[in-house]
């Protein structure tokens, strides 16, 4: 079921948009005259590597009512996502806003979120969506992180299980956006509990196992519960994708990196859109870490993410990837 959905290649995602300022390449913030602006935030990315690879992605989220919420709803248009369930919010709250430097040693970035306008998603703005449209959900591990955005994203599992669609969770922990720890994990576990595929690195099942050292424990007890297929991400040793009770093992292709943004949400649009177009697994990983590595070694993130020319020239050239 999960991977026929994944064929159909069009998902509703339910996260957040934000806008990135970063640096030229190789150059740190108190050298800079000008920065670059574009999309950021993990769904808004997500959606855009969907549609820059020829699927199809709806996003579910607030916004703020403001210029700034006005470019994040205009940059999705542009890349072909439906934002027809971006819904601006008045008053204090504002946009995710991150500045980053397009540089690997010494990277610094920052990411303001005070009164972030995608926590205030609510019940209402999920039950608006006519999950039916769609053969896939999507979301991402921020959107738990604070109310009513927690309790909204919940109710939209609920929906998406009603329409038979399978739920696609990035794991994306990020401690700045959490009250607490504890609080991270136990929310994060209950929402992985009830996903058909779960992508997150060596770390995040580390927290989630709330021991470091039983990460790839962790992703291996999901997959053999509640989960129908999980990604065990490692960095430079490449990923263990585990399905069905057998594990592939997949190196990555190294480049020069620029900066380290980017690679999660690449990785997933590359994964989901190769799956789509006919790629067996360990094919559609190798073509998802492909994706992740034009953007590391690129300048921005939506604006990085590679189209299905680009992503073809890249893997014409590249040596291939390293053996896991």
């Amino acid at each position: 079921m999960l991977l026929d959905a994944i064929a159909k290649n069009n998902f509703v995602i339910v996260g957040r948009a934000g806008i990135d300022f970063y640096t030229d390449a190789g150059v740190r913030a108190e050298d800079a005259d000008t920065v670059s602006v574009g999309l950021g935030g993990s769904a808004a990315n997500i959606g855009a590597g969907i549609c820059k690879l020829g699927g199809k992605a709806a996003l579910v989220t607030r916004v703020s009512d403001d210029s700034v919420g006005s470019y994040c709803i205009g940059q999705l248009k542009r890349y072909g996502v439906d934002a027809n369930h971006v819904t601006p919010v008045g008053g204090e709250y504002r946009n995710s806003l991150a500045f980053y430097e397009s540089v690997v040693e010494g990277h610094r970035n920052v990411i303001y979120r005070n009164g972030a306008a995608d926590f205030q998603m609510d019940e209402a703005d999920v039950s608006r969506v006519d999950y039916s449209r769609y053969s896939a959900m999507i979301t991402a591990g921020t959107v738990f992180a604070a109310e009513p955005s927690r309790s909204a994203t919940f109710k939209a599992f609920e929906l998406a299980k009603a329409a038979n669609l399978p739920i696609i969770f990035d794991v994306d922990y990020r401690p700045y956006s959490w009250p607490s720890a504890e609080v991270a994990a136990e929310v994060l576990s209950r929402a992985a509990s009830q996903c058909d595929m779960i992508v997150g690195n060596d770390v995040e099942f580390g927290f989630m196992a709330g021991d470091y050292d039983k990460g790839l424990e962790k992703a291996r007890e999901l997959a053999a519960t509640t989960a129908a297929l999980v990604i065990y991400k490692m960095g430079e040793e490449g990923a263990i994708t585990i399905m069905g009770g057998e594990e592939i093992r997949t190196g990555i292709y190294s480049v020069e990196a620029l900066k380290p943004n980017g690679a999660g949400d690449s990785f997933m649009s590359g994964l989901l859109t190769s799956i789509a177009d006919g790629f067996s697994l360990k094919e559609a990983v190798l073509r998802g870490s492909a994706c992740a590595s034009i953007v590391v070694g690129s300048v921005g993130c939506a604006p990085a993410m590679p189209t299905r020319p680009e992503l073809e020239a890249f893997l014409a050239s590249h040596p291939g990837p390293t053996h896991s």
